[in-house]
């Protein structure tokens, strides 16, 4: 897909400061009309949480999907980023995810001796949900 043929309008590309892009890129994004905006000097980490994003979508996701159009990608995002920010455990957030925290802990043996965990399947199977059940 082109930048023209997309029905939404950039603006903007947050880009790192790497000798590879050229003039030559900047001018044709800024004859889009889009505005480069670099990252710091020296900051090698500023753009690591979403290219670490990008990294896992295209790696838990898109990798297994067969996308058929737009409407179709659009959808599988936005179930992507559903999973990934309430079900989907973080190792920076303990095992949590970004919009919930843990479940308290279970302590008491007898619950523990029957533990009632069910799945759910998003997106075909490709991603899955575990729960306790009530």
């Amino acid at each position: 897909m082109d930048i023209q043929d997309s029905t939404a309008k950039i603006k903007y590309l947050i880009r790192d400061r790497d000798v590879r892009y050229q003039a030559g890129f900047d001018a044709v994004l800024a004859a889009e009309g889009i505005e480069v905006v670099r990252t710091g000097v020296r900051m090698p980490r500023m753009n690591a949480i979403m290219e670490r994003w990008i990294r896992s979508c295209r790696t838990e996701l898109l990798g297994r999907t067969l996308i058929w159009n737009q409407a179709h990608l659009l959808h599988a995002l936005r179930e992507y980023e559903t999973y990934f920010n309430q079900h989907r455990p973080h190792r920076t957030l303990a095992g949590a995810a970004p919009l919930r925290p843990l479940p308290e802990p279970i302590t008491e043996p007898a619950r523990l001796a029957r533990l009632d965990v069910r799945r759910r399947d998003r997106l075909g199977g490709i991603l899955h949900e575990y729960q306790h059940a009530a």
